[in-house]
């Protein structure tokens, strides 16, 4: 197994035991994008924050995310 994939483990083990701190830095990443970007992309940015909830495993309560 390459570096990239046991960092990938990893961070799919801790988002597992930590989802709440995950969403919680997913959603203030999106809304400084958001910001950043004059809210011109909030469907991708929307997009981007739900894709890696899934790709790490922490795709649980998705706290309104409707920008």
């Amino acid at each position: 197994m390459g570096l990239f994939d046991e960092m990938k483990d990893k961070a799919e083990e801790l988002a597992k035991e930590h989802p709440d701190q995950v969403n919680e830095g997913l959603e203030k990443a999106g809304e400084f994008l958001n910001e950043k970007t004059g809210n011109k992309f909030g469907d991708q940015i929307e997009q981007g924050e739900n894709f890696a909830r899934e790709q790490l495993g922490s795709d649980g309560d998705n706290q309104d995310n409707q920008s």
